[in-house]
């Protein structure tokens, strides 16, 4: 099994502890003036979604979780479990508005692809693309004296809301960052 040391820790990266998988959500590298170096991170569980905070010391070896990752298309929610479809198999799966975050389901809209999770053959997490192209279907019109570097909110199909400069309208199409949640450009 691979392993995972102190300096391998960055954003993203994948681990496994006491045999459950987790993502490193954020992290510090820390030089103290006396002592050893050491590394502060929030890891997020996979299966749960709970996050910890860890300290991580020079020689402290994680293993590299056995994760295997399908792309799978979103069809609905409904009501109790959000319904995948394995666009090649035809098979479906449901997951649990738990094991999907709020943070991913806010951009999600039926028929969107998504990678799903499995650990152990069994699906725990969804993740999906860092930028998507939502249209907004609700936001304030422009009035006259609208500052140039002003933002106002933006109500997107997916039902999440974002803030967007003065100049865009309801019905366009924008491409958002579903990492921080933000507004980055028009579609084109």
């Amino acid at each position: 099994m691979a392993t995972i040391g102190m300096g391998d820790i960055k954003k993203g990266k994948r681990l496994e502890l006491d045999g459950n998988p987790f993502r490193v959500t954020e992290f510090q590298h820390v030089k103290p003036g006396k002592g050893a170096a050491f590394v502060r991170m929030k890891i997020k569980n996979l299966k749960t979604g709970k996050v910890i905070d860890k300290t991580v010391h020079a020689g402290d070896k994680f293993g590299v979780p056995e994760l295997e990752q399908k792309t799978m298309q979103y069809l609905y929610d409904d009501g109790e479990m959000l319904q995948f479809m394995d666009t090649s198999t035809f098979d479906q799966i449901g997951l649990t508005h738990e094991q999907v975050s709020k943070d991913t389901f806010d951009f999600m809209i039926d028929g969107m692809e998504a990678d799903i999770l499995f650990h152990n053959s069994q699906a725990i997490s969804v993740e999906i693309p860092q930028t998507v192209v939502l249209k907004i279907v609700e936001t304030p019109p422009n009035f006259k004296g609208d500052s140039q570097g002003g933002k106002k909110p933006a109500t997107l199909e997916s039902g999440a809301v974002v803030q967007v400069p003065f100049h865009i309208l309801e019905g366009e199409i924008i491409k958002v960052d579903t990492v921080e949640g933000k507004y980055l450009e028009k579609a084109k």
